[in-house]
């Protein structure tokens, strides 16, 4: 099993984390050298929930933080070992989020008397499907241990704060037809032809910019996929249009899914997906003062992470971690050396420790 060593200097443990392959369902062996090296923490409650990690300071203190980042990876594509090129440091998951989780592990080794209670999650499973995320099955098996006054999760976001998550949902929209040999058309009726209306919506559609928290959030409604259609001679009977909907948190599901079916009345809805979004919450106290130990402008996230499974249980939340988010999943992922250091001091000043 690899060994980390907490002592080493972010960068340095974020390229260790970055040299010990974890795409997503084969974090085993990140994880147990993450649970390993908290576990000589005497100052930490350390517990294992799958490839979970979760460590606790409890000193008795009357405001709870919680700090979380992933542990997988997309897949390989021929981009490790980590190497530093100049200012950079270049491989699979430096950005997607690996310099977040090094930062997170040394917060939890350097800082054993923090201003605040802190509790470090280190999950598995953020980068697939929704029912494996490990953070989605601690709120299930164990929310106790995601409650907190606040929470921070150390997705990429260029060094800055982005505040809560959009909240997305799929849609499939169907057009019935009937078929007929396409050289006599006449004699059905075309399903992909009777969509074009459904994609008229899309095109007028004006986005709502909602300000929440004084942040404005952009909403989008788009076409991702379209499908019909049975042999090259025949006309068809059938046609999905399959939508997202991002819309911006002052939106439940419910408000959200209303409101779409409302904008497609007359045809076939049919929810596929749905994930709520996140309110900002920059009122909370512990939220403020982060704000104001970070310092430089606070973002709305255009996007879902997983600050939504904290705002579920009522924990408001932030994204803040070096980074560039458009450089995540992707051959050329690099995250600039200083972002890695400047998250440290921050969140190190944050939680009152010397930087």
């Amino acid at each position: 099993m690899p060994e980390l060593d907490l002592s080493k200097d972010v960068v340095s443990l974020t390229e260790d984390l970055v040299n010990i392959e974890s795409v997503s369902l084969a974090e085993q062996e990140i994880a147990d050298a993450v649970e390993a090296a908290l576990r000589d923490l005497p100052h930490l409650e350390v517990t294992r929930h799958g490839h979970t990690i979760v460590a606790r300071t409890d000193r008795g203190l009357a405001e709870r933080v919680v700090i979380a980042g992933h542990l997988d990876t997309v897949p390989l594509n021929d981009n490790l070992p980590a190497r530093r090129d100049g200012d950079h440091l270049h491989g699979l998951g430096t950005c997607d989020m690996k310099g977040g989780v090094a930062v997170g592990l040394k917060l939890a080794a350097g800082i054993p008397e923090p201003n605040r209670e802190v509790t470090y999650i280190f999950y598995e499973a953020e980068e697939i499907e929704a029912t494996k995320n490990g953070l989605r099955k601690l709120a299930a098996s164990a929310p106790e241990l995601m409650e907190a006054d606040f929470a921070i999760l150390m997705e990429p976001s260029n060094g800055g704060i982005e505040a809560g998550c959009q909240g997305t949902m799929r849609i499939e929209v169907r057009t019935v037809g009937e078929r007929a040999h396409s050289a006599r058309s006449w004699m059905g009726r075309n399903a992909i032809h009777a969509a074009k209306p459904i994609l008229d919506i899309l095109d007028a559609y004006q986005p709502r910019r909602p300000v929440i928290d004084g942040l404005t959030y952009h909403e989008g409604l788009n076409a991702v996929f379209i499908s019909g259609g049975v042999a090259g001679n025949v006309v068809p009977d059938a046609c999905v249009v399959t939508i997202n909907y991002r819309f911006a948190p002052d939106r439940s599901v419910a408000e959200a899914e209303a409101w779409l079916r409302e904008l497609f009345a007359g045809y076939d809805v049919q929810v596929t997906d749905e994930s709520p979004g996140a309110l900002p919450g920059l009122t909370v106290p512990a939220a403020a003062a982060f704000v104001d130990a970070v310092g430089g402008q606070v973002n709305p996230k255009f996007g879902w992470t997983d600050v939504s499974r904290f705002s579920a249980l009522g924990v408001p939340a932030v994204n803040f971690g070096p980074g560039d988010p458009l450089l995540a999943h992707k051959q050329e992922e690099h995250v600039p050396i200083a972002q890695i250091r400047h998250c440290e001091v921050a969140l190190r000043a944050w939680l009152g420790a010397d930087t």
